[in-house]
């Protein structure tokens, strides 16, 4: 088996995983109590963000199963691919563990959502892009953000940030 369809089946059945596991959450979110009879509206109910997420997930994991079936049918050999947990996957899971369980509830939301943001974008930014322009896009990635996030669930969502 060549790798371009090792890789179409991995993206298939890694799609699948990814459509399951965001009708879970879906699922879950409308189980969730809605507070209509204390005039709770959409957009404020508790399972709206997650069912939200999990609409997204369901969406990205279609695509991603979209992508393998165009790849097995075409017959593509020798498509990019690699391990199951490359290195990217590797600093993208350490970078949101240090932001759930080292950052969260130790430093303000603000802050902790601007330091992930600016380090995530800078150490996936092009590296062949200017440390400078990479240093400013991070900043300021960061910086938006965290104000963005902030102002939302304080401002729409009226939820209390750590």
């Amino acid at each position: 088996m060549s790798e371009g369809v090792n890789n179409a089946r991995s993206d298939l059945l890694g799609g699948a995983g990814w459509v399951i596991f965001g009708l879970l959450i879906v699922a879950e979110s409308l189980r969730m109590e809605r507070y209509t009879s204390m005039g709770a509206v959409l957009y404020t109910m508790p399972g709206f963000v997650p069912g939200m997420i999990g609409c997204v997930i369901v969406f990205l994991g279609a695509m991603l199963m979209l992508r393998g079936w165009r790849r097995k049918a075409a017959g593509r050999a020798g498509e990019p691919g690699g391990p199951v947990l490359n290195r990217r996957i590797a600093i993208t899971l350490a970078l949101c563990l240090l932001y759930a369980a080292g950052l969260i509830g130790r430093i303000p939301f603000w802050l902790a959502t601007a330091l992930f943001v600016a380090g995530f974008t800078w150490l996936f930014a092009p590296p062949e892009q200017a440390r400078l322009k990479r240093l400013i896009a991070a900043l300021v990635a960061g910086a938006l953000t965290s104000a963005v996030v902030t102002l939302v669930f304080q401002q729409v969502f009226l939820v209390r940030l750590p």
